[in-house]
């Protein structure tokens, strides 16, 4: 196909450059946050000297980021294609992983891949780590815990959806977070900030009054929240032992893996709509469930006392179906029951459009609706008609044969990924629950750990881990279809 003029190959040069202002805007936001360990520093005055590691990153993000936003997007105010939000996407996520380890390489010591994994780490809210927190200042505890909150906030759907109107509906698709609060965009956008704050503000002065410090009620109040899991322990949360403290990570892990719709029906007392949704149905049925199993096939004969086994059962229950990954207790005692449930629960994961990951339970239910569908048509009259549907809030969706063909090529493509992953780290040496485990854990997003995931870990399996965290966040279709688009527009560029 010709081009004359090369009229096209001009249009495709405009959309770049809003892309890419679009994508500086962003960038001032992963600047913004890098800068923020610094705010610190009058309570802790003895790491000044750490300083530069965040400064001379996190002001460049910002300078750079606010020199490409004045000067190709922000007078433009043109909306934003689906496909075209997926390059951004791709392109801001790729840049706040790559500018964000800059710090840890700078001040903390590490290597490049060591510092590629921590960032990755913390911007997709996984929360695996290479990072020895009885020895890490607190500036780079806390820029951990700062990047888990930003992430589980999403960067892309949060920055554009709140500043810049029109562009948001193509980011906020492209991230897997089409539904919205309300009819605007933007209006949106501000509420979810407004419930995601609000929440982390209540959550911290309930972790203090159970017994944390204000810096350790801080950073496992966004840790939390965002279904991130670093901590500022290397017991995680087994470092208190206390049923208080758990008992408010587990209601602020619970809140993170909710469905932003659902904590704002709740918010308005709509306590039906919230009943009614499907996942909030699933969540109520599996956690009781696993947490059953665990109790009497795992840790009733781990540890000493009744309330120490239900409170393990319970509490590693909920980090492993939310994906957050904090711990109580180290898994490599368990027997096979218990990894393979954890595995289980990493890999369902929580609600579709809140800071968990995995495969997501809509995406779950679809799947079981679908089968209990197709044995109803087998055992019904030949006139007989019976349509799937899943409830979202007061909104009763009737299944598509399209909708199912789309979480069927997820699912596949995750179990496919996660074969693959798995594989990579069983090559290397380890175990193939350990290979199962872990790499479950990356893909999900959720930073449980066997043990295979250390500072001198092979860098190929630090690497295989990376990519598996990034294609869990942003969940594929999202990073296939920025790539194919980059790659098609530039051979047009090019031609």
């Amino acid at each position: 196909m010709t081009d004359p003029g090369g009229r096209y190959a001009r249009y495709l040069r405009h959309r770049y450059r809003i892309i890419a202002g679009y994508t500086g805007l962003i960038g001032v936001i992963v600047g913004a946050i890098i800068l923020l360990p610094l705010a610190l520093l009058p309570f802790y005055p003895q790491e000044a000297s750490l300083a530069p590691a965040f400064a001379l990153p996190g002001a460049a993000c910002v300078l750079g980021g606010l020199a490409l936003w004045r000067g190709l997007a922000a007078r433009a105010n043109t909306g934003l294609t689906f496909q075209e939000g997926t390059v951004v996407v791709v392109l801001s996520w790729l840049a706040a992983m790559a500018v964000g380890a800059t710090p840890f390489t700078l001040g903390a010591g590490l290597d490049w891949t060591q510092a590629m994994f921590e960032s990755t780490s913390g911007w997709t809210t996984t929360g695996l780590s290479v990072v020895d927190v009885t020895r890490a200042p607190r500036l780079f505890l806390f820029y951990r815990s700062a990047m888990q909150y930003a992430g589980g906030a999403g960067l892309a759907i949060i920055t554009l959806s709140a500043l810049v109107g029109p562009a948001g509906a193509g980011v906020s698709s492209a991230e897997g977070r089409g539904e919205q609060l309300a009819p605007h965009v933007r209006r949106s956008a501000k509420l979810v900030l407004a419930i995601y704050l609000g929440c982390g503000l209540i959550g911290w002065p309930l972790l203090r009054a159970a017994g944390m410090s204000w810096f350790d009620a801080l950073n496992h109040a966004m840790a939390a929240l965002s279904t991130g899991g670093f901590s500022t322990r290397p017991e995680s949360i087994g470092y208190w032992d206390s049923p208080r403290v758990e008992a408010v990570i587990v209601l602020l892990m619970l809140v993170g893996m909710l469905n932003f719709l659902t904590s704002y029906a709740l918010l308005r007392r709509q306590f039906r709509s919230a009943a009614r949704n499907t996942e909030v149905r699933l969540t109520a049925a599996l956690i009781p469930l696993f947490s059953v199993i665990l109790l009497f096939g795992v840790t009733l004969g781990l540890y000493p006392t009744l309330g120490k086994s239900v409170r393990v059962a319970i509490f590693e229950t909920v980090t492993a179906l939310s994906t957050t990954g904090f711990a109580t207790v180290d898994y490599r005692p368990w027997n096979g029951l218990g990894w393979l449930i954890l595995i289980l629960l990493m890999m369902i994961g929580g609600g579709t459009g809140s800071t968990a990951g995995a495969i997501k339970q809509y995406r779950i239910y679809v799947m079981l609706q679908a089968l209990a569908g197709e044995v109803r048509r087998a055992l019904m009259p030949g006139r007989a008609v019976s349509r799937p549907y899943v409830w979202q809030g007061e909104r009763k969706e009737y299944l598509t044969d399209e909708r199912v063909r789309q979480v069927g090529v997820f699912v596949f493509l995750y179990a496919a990924t996660y074969f693959a992953g798995s594989m990579v780290l069983a090559w290397y040496g380890y175990t193939l629950p350990e290979s199962l485990f872990e790499f479950a854990s990356a893909l999900g997003t959720v930073g449980l750990s066997v043990g295979v995931t250390l500072p001198d870990a092979p860098p190929a399996v630090l690497w295989t881990e990376v990519a598996g965290m990034f294609l869990g966040r942003l969940e594929f279709f999202t990073i296939l279809i920025g790539i194919a688009k980059i790659a098609a527009d530039a051979r047009r560029l090019v031609g």
